[in-house]
């Protein structure tokens, strides 16, 4: 703990990202002087400005600050980045986002949450549980909270839910005193490079348990059977032979009524009013976690109720008797299965059209096949162009690899602003878009069209 209350002044380098804005609003709580460097301005560093955190668009090492205790980097961000560049050869204290993670967690009580889809709203769901029955954390989350509106808070008690993040095998800097993994498909194979070498460090997560640790693990998993700690549950909303799994399943009005089963204990009337069937598991797991560790059945019930999602997980932008729009960070084949699904047990029957941004060339080449098979299991299909973040093009990998797989009939390959005159000529009834990419700004203008009273 050391590390961190030597830190006056820090600096981010990508700080308009979902886990670095979390760290920033962390040491700004500490009364720490914060600034940062991202590429564009989001609603997110604005947030972050009106906070009183200084924020520069401009890769300019003119601009980036020399009075620095700690400059912190995502890895994101390209090696040759003037201002990283210009930090690393200059002897100042240059780290990962997950060297901060490990330094907060070495001396907390830390619920870490990993799995390759789930984790954000796993992760969100448990953090909500413990603030809103009183129990408090401290949370570093990959998504912004409905309920709350951040990706961060802070409480006195010394208990930590944070997510643990795959992608460059961050996730093994952490110390878990509870571990949850919803998922291990294959994913970030750029990093990898096979399916069993993902599964190689989930294990190994679990493996970093503290000693009477407790692992909660989706029923099924790859490599269930080399997951060991000292209490372990497994959970799956459809099957009874997980510790944890729920009956009397109802759907009422885009909300979900049931019934929690755990070993010798039960939880009736439970309501979600968060879609996706998916959603279910995972609240199952952040519900497991709560009674772990000794929350009331009574404000766990209430807690659930009031939970009103995450931002861009399954999330609700337009809700009217003519027009749904539901806008969600799905960006994996299984992510987009779960998804479909949700919105199918909720609007059984209606016509499903799907507006998918593919995130990354690596990506998009490795999964093509899942992709196809996952966007054929709705009606139509408009996949945008894909969204590169940190990669560079690869030639022959666009979204038309992905269309030229698909078995759909009506599907095609469309620009984003050739999308808002599709919808504003079909006004479609059921919309879902997809992605992680920018497909997010361009939800609030289809919404405006299909919200047109003509």
């Amino acid at each position: 703990m050391n590390k961190l209350t030597q830190i006056r002044n820090i600096y981010f380098i990508g700080i308009g990202g979902i886990g670095m804005s979390a760290l920033a609003r962390y040491f700004l709580s500490k009364g720490v002087r914060v600034s940062g460097y991202d590429k564009t301005v989001t609603t997110l560093t604005t947030a972050l400005e009106k906070e009183g955190i200084a924020v520069h668009y401009s890769e300019n090492i003119d601009l980036a600050p020399k009075d620095v205790d700690v400059v912190v980097y995502t890895p994101a961000i390209p090696a040759q980045h003037a201002e990283l560049v210009y930090y690393r050869n200059n002897g100042y204290t240059v780290v990962k986002r997950s060297d901060i993670l490990q330094w907060i967690t070495e001396n907390a009580f830390n619920i870490c949450v990993a799995g390759t889809h789930g984790k954000t709203t796993v992760s969100s769901m448990i953090a909500h549980i413990l603030r809103h029955s009183g129990y408090g954390c401290n949370a570093f989350l990959g998504g912004i909270t409905a309920n709350y509106n951040t990706n961060f808070w802070s409480h006195e008690r010394n208990v930590v839910v944070v997510e643990a993040d795959e992608y460059d095998r961050s996730f093994l800097k952490l110390f878990p005193d509870i571990a949850v993994i919803t998922s291990m498909d294959p994913d970030h194979l750029d990093i990898y490079g096979t399916a069993e070498e993902v599964e190689n460090a989930f294990v190994q997560f679990a493996q970093k348990l503290k000693p009477g640790g407790c692992l909660v693990t989706k029923l099924g998993l790859a490599r269930q059977k080399e997951l060991h700690a000292a209490h372990q549950y497994t959970y799956d909303h459809r099957d009874p032979a997980a510790d944890v799994y729920v009956k009397n399943l109802e759907v009422n009005k885009g909300s979900y009524l049931f019934s929690i089963v755990g070993k010798g204990w039960q939880l009736d009337e439970m309501v979600l009013h968060m879609g996706g069937l998916h959603n279910i598991d995972n609240i199952l797991a952040a519900v497991t976690v709560a009674r772990h560790i000794g929350v009331e059945d009574d404000k766990i019930r209430a807690a659930v109720e009031a939970f009103k999602g995450v931002r861009r997980r399954f999330e609700y932008a337009l809700k009217t008797d003519q027009h749904i729009l539901i806008d969600d960070y799905a960006h994996h084949p299984e992510e987009l299965n779960a998804l479909i699904s949700g919105v199918r047990s909720i609007f059984p029957g209606e016509k499903l059209t799907l507006v998918f941004q593919p995130h990354l060339f690596s990506r998009t080449k490795d999964q093509a096949v899942g992709f196809a098979e996952s966007l054929d299991k709705a009606d139509e299909v408009l996949l945008l162009p894909v969204y590169p973040a940190r990669e560079l093009p690869v030639e022959g990998v666009t979204s038309d690899l992905i269309l030229n797989k698909m078995k759909l009939d009506h599907k095609r390959v469309i620009g984003k602003n050739a999308l808002l005159e599709w919808m504003e000529e079909h006004q479609p009834g059921l919309v879902v878009m997809a992605g992680a990419g920018d497909i997010d700004a361009l939800v609030p203008k289809v919404k405006i069209i299909l919200d047109k009273i003509y």
